[in-house]
């Protein structure tokens, strides 16, 4: 490998539990030609030497990757023994809708380990991914439940014990068991739309190898092996990890930058960017009710906060009063610039609740209840009184909040046509 440039940055996100996780994105010196997501193992850490010398290597091809501690592990929020492997996977999705917003959704999915059996069942709810890699990944992940051999008892009767893995104990939870339990991995390989790349080490002591025989048959094609001949599970040899960099990184080029030759089908039609003014809604499998948000050039998720949801994104009435609040900023800015007034950097906190409606004393309703929003608007820097009582009146004159007190008609259509049961 050449010489090391790239650029390293600090990330954090909410998980699928709303755990803030910590991350690093490694990006190369100029513009990335793909975005990546790496997973680490079991309870490795995003900073492990596998998924750091990976990640930095990658860069030299160009691909900029997303590395981050699953929930409960490094520096990411949650404990460990309220983790599953269903929730690493819903980190998994959350990190790429991180990625989706801020960068660029990401095409190609690395995994090692449990982290590779992760990426494997994450692939199909990222609409994006073109390309997926495995590095000593197990075909099944109840392969773990061997990791817990003799604990499995105390887990049953008092719900969690503290496990030796990997020299380092943790508290594993009965969840993780009965998750594992529960898991039916070869459906997901089976299903795999993208190419795939199984790397795996024939004296891997750890995950054996027949477990990359498994995925292999189990997947469509494309699909591809590579031994790691000589390289222990965990690839602390660094020839080894770069060796394992080098080949992603030029198999992944096939697949991530030259789009054109991909055989992959056309995205669907909720998939495509909605024209300028149009916003488009659509469920994106997070959770019972997560929902990915389009407007023409940018995308958003909007969720219910658990337990009812998975709390991956705002509510709709957080969103109601982002939008709120943001129309009071722009507006309030726009009328100060129009007086020449210099004035400092302006912010609003709203909060909505229900009331009765007769503690409403401004409300033409005054029975049952209402809905209550309270608005406040902070400006730094010194105001005249004058100043005070112009951009008050100012502030419900912004759109968003004439509409909120107007006359809304919302009209409503069925896109799909629907026939009549027989």
């Amino acid at each position: 490998m050449g010489s090391h440039l790239a650029d390293q940055k600090l990330v954090e996100f909410p998980g699928t539990h709303g755990h803030t996780l910590a991350g690093r994105l490694e990006s190369p010196p100029a513009t990335p030609v793909a975005y990546a997501l790496f997973a680490h193992c079991f309870t490795c850490g995003k900073d492990s030497v596998a998924a750091a010398r990976i990640s930095r290597a990658l860069t030299e091809h160009g691909i900029a990757v997303l590395r981050f501690d699953f929930t409960g592990l490094g520096q990411s929020g949650g404990e460990f023994a309220d983790t599953t492997f269903t929730s690493n996977v819903g980190d998994l999705i959350a990190a790429a809708d991180h990625l989706r917003v801020h960068y660029a959704a990401p095409s190609l999915l690395i995994g090692h380990s449990l982290g590779g059996a992760a990426v494997l069942a994450a692939a199909g709810h990222i609409p994006e991914v073109t390309a997926v890699a495995t590095i000593g990944a197990p075909a099944d992940p109840r392969h773990v439940l061997r990791l817990v051999d003799g604990h499995t008892a105390e887990i049953a009767a008092i719900g969690s014990a503290w496990v030796d893995l990997g020299g380092r104990p943790f508290r594993v939870g009965h969840d993780l068991l009965r998750d594992l339990a529960d898991q039916r991995q070869r459906g997901a390989i089976n299903q795999l739309d993208a190419a795939l790349l199984v790397m795996h080490s024939p004296v891997d002591r750890i995950v054996p190898v027949e477990n990359a025989r498994e995925i292999f048959d189990a997947a469509p094609h494309p699909k591809s092996f590579v031994a790691l001949d000589g390289a222990d599970h965990l690839l602390t040899a660094r020839p080894d990890a770069e060796f394992a960099a080098g080949v992603i990184g030029a198999w992944a080029s096939r697949y991530v930058t030259a789009p054109t030759s991909i055989v992959h089908p056309s995205p669907r039609p909720a998939d495509k960017w909605p024209e300028q003014g149009v916003v488009r809604v659509a469920e994106n499998g997070h959770g019972p009710y997560g929902q990915a948000v389009k407007t023409s050039r940018h995308e958003l998720t909007a969720d219910e906060p658990e337990p009812i949801g998975a709390d991956s994104g705002p509510s709709p009435y957080e969103y109601l009063l982002a939008a709120l609040g943001a129309c009071t900023s722009m507006t309030l800015r726009m009328y100060a610039e129009r007086k020449q007034w210099s004035i400092g950097r302006i912010s609003v906190e709203l909060t909505h609740s229900r009331i009765h409606a007769e503690d409403c004393a401004n409300c033409a309703t005054q029975t049952g209840h209402v809905d209550h929003i309270t608005r406040t608007i902070s400006i730094e820097g010194t105001l005249t009184p004058a100043q005070h009582d112009s951009l008050l009146t100012i502030a419900d004159r912004c759109p968003v909040h004439r509409t909120l007190h107007g006359s809304v008609a919302v009209t409503t259509t069925l896109a799909t046509s629907l026939k009549s049961a027989a």
